[in-house]
């Protein structure tokens, strides 16, 4: 007669609730971005780039472990600060693209964000997902992604869209 021994919770099968604190931390401070910088290497002179990430003070570092740990994927970066505050911060960051795809993407999908940070999600997955199709090689799709950015998080004017090879586009290939 087996004996059920709850203190021995070590797998995500066997913690019920991880996923709903890791919705709700995602929820206040993680952020989903998506840039499109110069880079002369490619083939367009431009580079998609994009990450998962959630940033705390050092002293929340269990916190950042757990979504390490959780995840199985990204890295934990620790930036120095340089303002009125002593401690430095933790950054949890996931850029791989298969990483994204296979691991962060379906488990929003599954436990969905409750806050406006989910239609940043929403954007982030399908811009991903028109990558993985190959849209960023071409610039219309370029232009498109560049949209999606200027929707998400702080939504700034794309660089790309101001770039002076965007302007040079024929008036019928612009927004």
């Amino acid at each position: 007669m087996g004996s059920h021994n709850p203190s021995g919770a070590d797998n995500q099968q066997e913690r019920p609730g991880v996923e709903q604190w890791i919705v709700g931390f995602v929820d206040g401070e993680g952020c989903f971005s998506i840039s499109v910088v110069r880079n002369p290497g490619c083939r367009l002179g431009w580079q998609v780039q994009h990450e998962f990430s959630v940033t705390q003070a050092a002293t929340s570092r269990a916190a950042i472990d757990l979504l390490l740990e959780e995840f199985g994927c990204g890295s934990v970066i620790e930036n120095r600060r340089h303002d009125n505050h002593h401690e430095p911060l933790l950054r949890f960051s996931v850029k791989r693209r298969s990483d994204l795809l296979e691991v962060v993407i379906p488990f929003f999908e599954e436990h969905p964000l409750r806050t406006a940070k989910h239609s940043d999600f929403v954007r982030f997955a399908s811009v991903l997902r028109s990558m993985e199709a190959g849209v960023h090689l071409t610039e219309p799709g370029l232009r498109s992604i560049a949209r999606e950015t200027e929707l998400m998080n702080r939504r700034q004017r794309s660089r790309y869209l101001e770039s002076s090879e965007a302007i040079r586009q024929p008036s019928h290939l612009r927004r």
